[in-house]
């Protein structure tokens, strides 16, 4: 601003009073557009910040109690074989999430919620498989469990193997852009390899830097496709400290073809991984058996299943047992290795029994009312408590 001009006398020019209080004016109103304008500017902040935090993901999967629901509703049985059942077998699931920053605190809080590693759930491989792996899984679950079945009610299974599926890859190897889970391997180089071990024997017959052909059934079905795979040594992690040296980057399974007397299915929707297997042998046996299986009780079930009817462990026992505990069950059957697990969310009215096979099952559901097949009575094992 210019300097006021002098007037005559030499003294300075007056400056209207009215100017500077049209200033001050201008000053406040500028403040109160700025103390209005700042829980906007700080609104904004916030927003993005949870968007940001949103999108970061944490190495932890959050584990929370699913749902308990009947088994029987996703088998199907020959008209001429099935019987009415009153009370199915119930299986019960976990929810799994990828932890985010914005979500971590949230999680941490739930008293049911567990936070997984997520080299735990993963074994080290691309989280990205890890919806594959869970459909793979249940596949396979399901033909053990119509087998374990089947063969427990006196019926003839065959079983032959017809390659090694993919379960899984590793970063950084020839496998993981040549590969996906559940495609089945038959041949290397015109060698047939119809499981997982002659599978790698025959690989091991190979060097690094060698490319070998493989002849592979995409998805496990169709006409299979000649696949190049150039071998590269790699050390890969699992974390927790332990390491694998790979030539190609799999983890591979058996693959086998049963062949049943009559058609079976179990078609479990929206659920991945083998936990299941249990619950769906006992509800194949309930579906094919007179009576009822349950004894008129609310059971549930988790627990793998082989062809043999073998229980294996499973994870997310915690929240299965409070899944369970919601439907309103009184027994509850869990691998011997979950037993704790279960126990630790424990309410009254719940019994819960750890069982390593089958037989040992049956034995405790008959010995809670439920009907057994007379066949199977005479060797299965006492139950305790």
């Amino acid at each position: 601003m210019a300097p006021p001009s002098p007037v005559p006398g030499g003294a300075p020019a007056q400056v209207p009073e009215l100017h500077y209080e049209a200033t001050e004016q201008e000053l406040t109103g500028t403040t109160a557009r700025n103390r209005r304008l700042w829980p906007w500017v700080l609104l904004v902040i916030v927003v993005i910040g949870l968007a940001v935090a949103s999108r970061i993901n944490l190495d932890y999967y959050a584990v929370q109690p699913g749902t308990a629901q009947s088994v029987q509703q996703f088998i199907t049985v020959p008209p001429a074989k099935s019987h009415p059942i009153s009370h199915p077998v119930l299986l019960t699931d976990v929810e799994i999430g990828r932890v985010s920053a914005l979500s971590y605190l949230f999680y941490k809080l739930q008293s049911n919620t567990t936070l997984e590693p997520l080299d735990n759930v993963t074994g080290g491989m691309p989280p990205s498989e890890l919806d594959a792996q869970g459909q793979l899984e249940m596949s396979q679950a399901e033909s053990y469990a119509k087998t374990a079945a089947l063969r427990q009610l006196g019926y003839t299974v065959t079983a032959t193997p017809v390659g090694a599926v993919v379960s899984g890859t590793f970063i950084g190897t020839p496998a993981y852009r040549a590969l996906n889970v559940g495609d089945v391997i038959s041949s290397v180089d015109g060698v047939v390899t119809p499981t997982a071990v002659s599978l790698m024997t025959t690989l091991r017959k190979h060097h690094s830097g060698e490319t070998v052909s493989l002849s592979v059934h995409r998805g496990g079905t169709g006409t299979p496709t000649s696949v190049p795979v150039t071998l590269k040594t790699a050390v890969v992690d699992l974390g927790g400290g332990y390491t694998v040296t790979v030539d190609m980057g799999i983890v591979p399974q058996d693959q086998v073809d049963y062949t049943y007397p009559f058609p079976v299915t179990i078609n479990v929707t929206n659920i991945g991984g083998p936990s299941a297997g249990l619950a769906m042998t006992l509800g194949v046996i309930d579906a094919l058996s007179e009576g009822s299986l349950t004894g008129g009780r609310t059971v549930a079930a988790t627990g793998t299943i082989d062809s043999s009817g073998k229980v294996g462990d499973v994870g997310g026992v915690p929240q299965k047992t409070v899944a369970v505990e919601n439907a309103d069950a009184s027994i509850f059957l869990v691998p011997p290795g979950e037993y704790k697990d279960a126990m630790s969310k424990d309410r009254s009215g719940l019994k819960i029994y750890a069982v390593s096979t089958l037989d040992q099952a049956l034995a405790v559901l008959a010995a809670h009312g439920g009907t057994v097949p007379a066949a199977l009575t005479g060797h299965l094992p006492p139950v305790a408590g």
